[in-house]
């Protein structure tokens, strides 16, 4: 990916003219200069002795202290990641770039980093939102990216079982396309899809945006292989045992803090048939989410539900490509897909048109689902676009149980509006459970002399409102060190010394990924 934007840099664009004449009248726009690559202030690298002793484990091909490399697995892709970079701030870059070919190797540079006490950050896709590829550098000789690219083998497939195996480092498409092959597909596609890894998407408890249908990602692993310090864990003999505590939830979103995931046994679907993605429109956001919970306890969950507040709904943010563009009249809009084979779509889309038809829903069509589909992975494209003319975008998400939804909403919106002068502030719930849902904002504000520090203090109202309305900190974008500082506040005294102590005994020397996840 870029090194200051979001994913291919041939797809960066000027912000399209309906959404300037949006952004000019609601928040106003300005010209920004970034800083060229050359001018970005980086670590050093990596002392040459040590260089050579990784050159020994994974080959000397494999081992990069370049400035360019370096540079790309600096940060995540959060706004004050992009920001700090564009500045010029590169100080959290890693100083060597390690690449292991086998799960072997990666226990062996595992077992490098303790004896010569280096840290060491996993590395996938690059996308974390949450500061979790940056890690604490006081007390280490250096900082490792270890970068699991070459590991992206589809290992197994098991056609009786419908698990397949698959390496750490397979980017989404990557795997979609090997499993397509045996006419399969894992079903999970997050906005980071084409850039984010199975590893990633382990270590983080990703939530893809047909979560409706397929589940979340945490719920797809039935096995998990990891490189710790202590040795290699290999976790999932059966799809469900009651063998003690399921230890493939402690790996699961450990943001690489316990053990490096190198490879992950995954339930698997048959291709659809047919994909269907309707639009409706409801008077308010209240009412549509009473028709969201109900479909989800009534056993009517379509593969993608997606709803837009009132004033996402009127940008037109559910279709990137078009934001400012004329959507539905008023109201909100939400997406309803439906995939399998066509008998089964029929009957499920005529039950679920019934149920959202009943409760005050309008059908749109076809049209509105279409738009969603087209631009569903390229949201974080205009968030580069509303950066460059002086806009500050982020996002952050929380989920809570439905008799609590309609109260935190209310509160995360008013802390946002109160710490961002003049700020447009956006919403859309697109993971749903029976017993309640997700909240995903979206903030745009005029920025200020210093950006970051005008959305960390938008963030910590933000994230005070969430754990005194009641939800979690995060539903899908992990822990990482942003989330940090509200993680007892959710967990209590005892769940953080659970997290000390696992960390303690399997990491004793603290060299994975050392400042994220554990408070």
């Amino acid at each position: 990916m870029h090194w200051a934007r979001w994913g291919d840099p041939a797809e960066a664009k000027p912000l399209p003219e309906d959404a300037r004449a949006l952004v000019d009248a609601f928040v106003g726009t300005r010209e920004v200069v970034t800083a060229r690559p050359s001018e970005v202030r980086l670590t050093e690298p990596l002392d040459g002795s040590l260089v050579a002793e990784l050159a020994g484990i994974v080959g000397a091909d494999h081992v990069r202290t370049d400035r360019d490399t370096r540079l790309h697995r600096t940060r995540g892709k959060s706004t004050p990641d992009l920001l700090r970079l564009r500045a010029g701030d590169g100080t959290d870059s890693p100083d060597a770039v390690v690449r292991p070919g086998s799960h072997d190797e990666v226990v062996a540079v595992v077992d490098w980093a303790v004896r010569r006490h280096v840290a060491v950050v996993p590395f996938g896709g690059g996308t974390s939102v949450v500061g979790g590829l940056v890690a604490r550098r006081d007390g280490f000789a250096g900082v490792v990216s270890l970068d699991l690219a070459r590991l992206d083998r589809l290992v197994e497939v098991d056609e009786e079982s419908m698990t397949a195996v698959l390496e750490a480092g397979l980017r989404g498409p990557h795997a979609e396309a090997l499993l397509g092959a045996h006419g399969l597909t894992l079903g999970h596609f997050p906005q980071s899809f084409e850039f984010a890894t199975i590893g990633g998407f382990a270590a983080t408890r990703s939530s893809g945006q047909s979560s409706a249908g397929y589940g979340r990602f945490d719920a797809m692993v039935v096995g998990l292989t990891v490189a710790t310090p202590q040795g290699t864990l290999d976790l999932g003999r059966a799809p469900a045992t009651a063998a003690g505590p399921d230890l493939r939830q402690l790996v699961l979103g450990s943001e690489g803090a316990f053990g490096v995931v190198t490879s992950v046994r995954v339930r698997v679907r048959r291709l659809p048939e047919l994909e269907v993605y309707d639009g409706w429109r409801f008077t308010s956001f209240p009412e549509a989410c009473i028709a969201m919970r109900t479909l989800a306890q009534s056993g009517l969950l379509p593969t993608v539900l997606r709803l837009s507040d009132e004033t996402e709904t009127m940008v037109n943010l559910a279709s990137p490509d078009d934001v400012g563009a004329s959507s539905a009249d008023g109201g909100c809009l939400m997406v309803v897909g439906h995939e399998g084979t066509r008998e089964n779509v029929d009957a499920r889309r005529s039950a679920t048109g019934a149920v959202l038809a009943r409760l005050g829903g309008t059908d749109l069509g076809q049209e509105p689902g279409r738009a969603w589909a087209a631009g569903r992975f390229h949201g974080p494209y205009l968030r580069d676009s509303l950066l460059d003319a002086g806009v500050l975008v982020e996002t952050l998400e929380t989920t809570t149980f439905w008799s609590n939804l309609a109260g935190l909403y209310v509160r995360v919106q008013e802390a946002l509006a109160d710490s961002l002068d003049g700020a447009l502030v956006l919403c859309h719930v697109s993971h749903v459970y029976e017993t309640g849902a997700s909240l995903y904002f979206t903030v745009a504000a005029k920025e200020a002399d210093d950006p970051v520090a005008q959305w960390l203090a938008a963030k910590a109202a933000a994230s005070d409102a969430i754990v005194a309305g009641g939800g979690s900190i995060t539903h899908h974008h992990a822990v990482g060190r942003d989330h940090l500082p509200w993680l007892t506040a959710e967990i209590g005294p005892v769940g953080v010394e659970i997290l000390r102590a696992v960390k303690e005994r399997l990491d004793p020397t603290g060299v994975l990924n050392p400042g994220v996840l554990v408070p």
